[in-house]
């Protein structure tokens, strides 16, 4: 697969800290929608955290490991990924392999961990970039499945030195990884994201993180053991995603992203403003806690060299953003066949289930 052309601005590490400039978290979904769309948002919310805990108390998810099995791959540094994979099939497809060959050739011994059912020859296949398999029952989502897998990682292995957590829900990537996970390791320790979001409270996005030193690795892995599976996707992102980066700012670790949310709204220009809204034609956009990997996915991979589109924004659009059809002609890939095979497949998931396992 080609890749883009390098970027006029690189991305840089930012540490993230508690913001009080923004809206009221009570009123932040104002930045993203109507008012009507806003009372909507929060009337489905309401319900789906109303029916989830009856269920839940009712009716507890019975989730859990059914399968452990050794990779192909042998233990390199003492470097663990924990990558969780969904697809409403089970198949994995090209693209999530090769997102795994890709961390394990960042140096990371990968643990691919299946929410699905996935069919022998893909199963066979995924083992030649990992060093554990493990298959388990869909529940809890991406921070349930990596609460799962690091306790087996670490029956298998010694505590690692450094920890990444990642999941299947983003597109790519259109550029190599490799200078950005430098650019992590060269933070020294704490968590490190690739873009952060102020919507919830501020918080390093989960799709890829990493971890690094005792101290940092200790406090996610004590965050991850506490989380109990919910039916509730905004209740798994409340207290899987937000949560983790709150209690590991409370524990005076360092958490910094690759690309702000203050370092994107700069990048945005007049048009990106207009395609928005006329509320932003003016106002400062760091006010509006937007999704920074949906709301200004052009300005990320454009103009900071973000390697990622999110699944979700591709097949969904939740929010009705206009200009996502020209998504292709932005990111300039030859040779797409891969994308465009993981899309096909992902297009038959459930309603419901969402394709950003929480973000």
């Amino acid at each position: 697969m080609n890749v883009l052309p390098r970027a006029p601005i690189g991305p840089m590490l930012h540490d993230v800290k508690v913001v009080t400039r923004a809206i009221p978290r009570a009123l932040h979904g104002f930045g993203a929608h109507s008012p009507w769309r806003y009372l909507c948002r929060a009337a489905k919310v309401g319900f789906e955290l109303t029916t989830a805990s009856l269920l839940d108390r009712v009716v507890p998810e019975r989730g859990g490991v059914t399968e452990v099995i050794e990779g192909c791959q042998k233990p390199k540094r003492n470097s663990l990924a924990l990558y969780l994979h969904w697809s409403p099939s089970g198949r994995i497809s090209a693209m999530v392999r090769r997102q795994v060959a890709i961390w394990a050739d960042c140096g990371f011994n990968v643990v691919f961990i299946s929410n699905a059912d996935p069919p022998v020859e893909d199963w066979r296949a995924i083992s030649e970039h990992t060093v554990l398999r493990i298959r388990r029952r869909n529940t809890g989502r991406d921070f349930g499945a990596w609460r799962d897998a690091a306790a087996h990682a670490l029956f298998h292995f010694p505590r690692p030195d450094e920890l990444l957590l990642a999941n299947d829900s983003v597109l790519g990537p259109f550029r190599p990884l490799h200078p950005l996970v430098d650019l992590w390791r060269g933070g020294g320790e704490g968590l490190f994201g690739m873009t952060e979001s102020l919507g919830g409270g501020v918080h390093l996005q989960s799709y890829a993180l990493l971890a690094r030193g005792e101290a940092p690795i200790a406090t996610v892995l004590d965050h991850l053991s506490s989380l109990r599976d919910s039916r509730s996707k905004w209740r798994t992102v409340q207290q899987g995603e937000i949560a983790l980066t709150k209690r590991m700012l409370q524990a005076e670790h360092r958490c910094a992203a690759l690309f702000a949310y203050d370092a994107v709204c700069a990048a945005v220009d007049a048009a990106a403003r207009a395609s928005l809204g006329p509320r932003f034609a003016a106002a400062e956009l760091w006010r509006y806690p937007l999704n920074p990997t949906h709301h200004f996915w052009r300005v990320l991979i454009r103009e900071l060299g973000f390697p990622y589109l999110k699944t979700e924004l591709v097949l969904r659009n939740p929010g009705g953003l206009p200009g996502l059809a020209a998504w292709p002609e932005v990111i300039q890939i030859a040779d797409a066949e891969a994308i465009w095979d993981h899309l096909a497949m992902m297009r038959d998931h459930p309603p419901g289930y969402g394709l950003d396992h929480a973000q």
